[in-house]
């Protein structure tokens, strides 16, 4: 009767033990889709499983697509010590096995155990050990570890089962996170596209010509950090093929390094690129320095590259970069981003739009000027000319034959100056806006905090002058020039000069200011002289305290 009853005690403690750890478990599971945030479920997934089977330590490794650890979230270790650790794990050892072979498993002394990979400086001892799977939908998701059971135990087949059921349970909780996840990041990537959309439309320009080269693309650059939010990315670049050119100039930047490439012209040798450029789908490329170049110190990680391209048309490339370390751009954000990249198609169209429009009446007021000129002015002064031609032969004073010389050949010079203006006003019926007028356009925005007008001088012809390379460095040099003369020099007058004789252009930008003995240290001088070297030209600069400062920026130009 006495053996009995104990038996019948034991078997009533064990329900009761089985009870209190379905009730453990129960609430660990209500514990674990408690949150929709993928973060926050991977998190209770592990505290809930240390405070159920009673471990000091618990970590969740998320198997990425290289089949190493791509995350690796850890509890019981502070912050501190995982510093001092150092680096997370990738997989090795006893962690790597549950990735090749994705059973539970259970060990008595982890640090026996033939895999064992062992333990860098500074990490916790640690000896029993319990491993699991985490399955979504019938693929492993990642691996649940806990090890230290309290008490010096091992973990137990009821604690090995328990696990199993949690991590069923954490299974379904994660799918769910990253379904909800993915649905938020495609709502918010829609909202995007729809804001970009509604911004050109509203009319709102992607290119604003009448401003600085360096505001002149804000509205592309509005674009790029749009993409660079939704992405997650570091850095975030929309490229414009460079005309008559294989390579793209970076017209749209945002991102931490964005000014490292603003206006840069990139050649973008890379293989994936060019299918990518040729209608082909977004492509993933490793490393970004593979596209972009040398990018010492940039920190940069994988990139992914977006055609911009409609109706067989390619407009160009939308360039996203992940920090390194950062890992890899997730299935949403690639198809996504496509997306996105056939909204800023519309919104470069629409802007072309835009501006046809508007060069539309502009040339069309430029041609009616031109012939009221050439059709009336001309005729008027010609016969003006042949009417004071013709008083020659009423006196023979050498005095008044030579102000008649004179005042011919003055309107012989006017007649020639009218014809250049016809001719620039009939050659700037493309789409290609005059030289001269960019940089009246640079000069008027940079010099705008002025109480005064800058002297402005264009001579030769400047507005033959068509390299795109030229042209942009050169608005580029007049903006910081006249930038740092504004802010720096103090003067009460400056000069622009631009000269398009003998092959060659020269820029020279003169202040009164109070100059200097060095020049301060910046970008700004070294930029022009960089931009100076890549067209085979020369920079100088002069300037004597007090005396006011001079800048010489010259090229070769066809």
């Amino acid at each position: 009767m006495e053996a009995l009853l104990t038996d019948f005690l034991a078997q009533a403690g064990d329900l009761l033990h089985a009870q209190q750890d379905m009730r453990g478990l129960l609430e660990a599971v209500v514990s674990v889709a408690e949150d929709l945030s993928l973060e926050a479920v991977l998190d209770r997934v592990v505290t809930s499983a240390c405070r159920l089977l009673k471990a000091r330590y618990g970590a969740l490794g998320v198997i990425g697509e290289d089949r190493s650890l791509s995350h690796f979230i850890t509890v019981g270790i502070d912050d501190d010590l995982a510093r001092r650790i150092g680096p997370r794990p990738t997989g090795h050892g006893v962690l790597g096995l549950l990735i090749s072979d994705p059973l539970p498993l259970r060990l008595h002394d982890l640090r026996e155990h033939p895999k064992a990979y062992g333990f860098p400086a500074h990490h916790p001892p640690m000896k029993s050990f319990l491993g699991v799977p985490i399955r979504v939908r019938d693929v492993v998701f990642g691996n649940l570890y806990l090890t230290e059971k309290e008490g010096g135990e091992d973990f137990s087949p009821e604690d090995e089962d328990l696990a199993v059921a949690l991590a069923a349970a954490a299974g379904v909780a994660i799918e769910n996170a990253r379904l909800y996840e993915d649905a938020r990041r495609r709502a918010s990537w829609l909202e995007a596209c729809m804001d970009v959309t509604g911004r050109m439309l509203g009319g709102e320009r992607a290119l604003e010509p009448d401003k600085p080269l360096e505001e002149s693309n804000w509205g592309l650059n509005l674009i790029a950090d749009r993409a660079l939010r939704e992405s997650g990315a570091c850095l975030s670049l929309i490229l414009i093929p460079a005309e008559n050119d294989s390579s793209y100039r970076v017209l749209g930047a945002s991102g931490e390094h964005a000014g490292h490439f603003a206006g840069d012209l990139l050649a973008l040798d890379s293989e994936a690129v060019r299918s990518v450029a040729a209608g082909g789908p977004p492509a993933r490329i490793d490393e970004a320095r593979t596209v972009l170049g040398p990018t010492e110190g940039l920190n940069l990680g994988e990139l992914l590259a977006i055609d911009l391209g409609a109706h067989g048309a390619h407009h160009g490339l939308l360039i996203l970069v992940r920090a390194a370390g950062a890992g890899g751009f997730p299935v949403t954000d690639i198809e996504m981003g496509a997306v996105f990249g056939s909204h800023v198609v519309l919104a470069l169209e629409l802007d072309r739009v835009h501006r046809l429009r508007e060069q539309l009446v502009l040339f069309t007021d430029r041609d009616r000027i031109a012939k009221d000129l050439h059709d009336v002015v001309i005729q008027r002064l010609f016969a003006a000319g042949l009417s004071i031609q013709s008083l020659r032969r009423f006196t023979n004073n050498e005095a008044a034959l030579a102000r008649i010389d004179s005042v011919t050949g003055e309107l012989d010079e006017t007649i020639r100056d009218l014809r250049d203006t016809i001719y620039s006003l009939r050659t700037g019926s493309g789409e290609r806006e005059l030289l001269s007028s960019r940089i009246l356009q640079v000069v008027r925005s940079a010099t705008r905090s002025l109480s005064f007008a800058p002297h402005l001088s264009l001579n030769g012809p400047v507005d033959s002058v068509l390299d795109d390379d030229t042209v942009v460095n050169l608005l580029a040099v007049i903006s910081e020039a006249l930038s740092n003369a504004v802010r720096h020099s103090g003067a009460e007058s400056i000069s622009v000069s631009v000269s398009a004789e003998d092959g060659r252009l020269l820029l020279a930008v003169e202040d009164d200011g109070c100059g200097f003995m060095e020049p301060a240290p910046g970008n700004g001088l070294a930029n022009m002289e960089r931009r100076a070297g890549e067209l085979n030209g020369t920079f100088s600069i002069s300037s004597t305290p007090q005396s006011g400062t001079r800048l010489e920026w010259t090229v070769p130009v066809g």
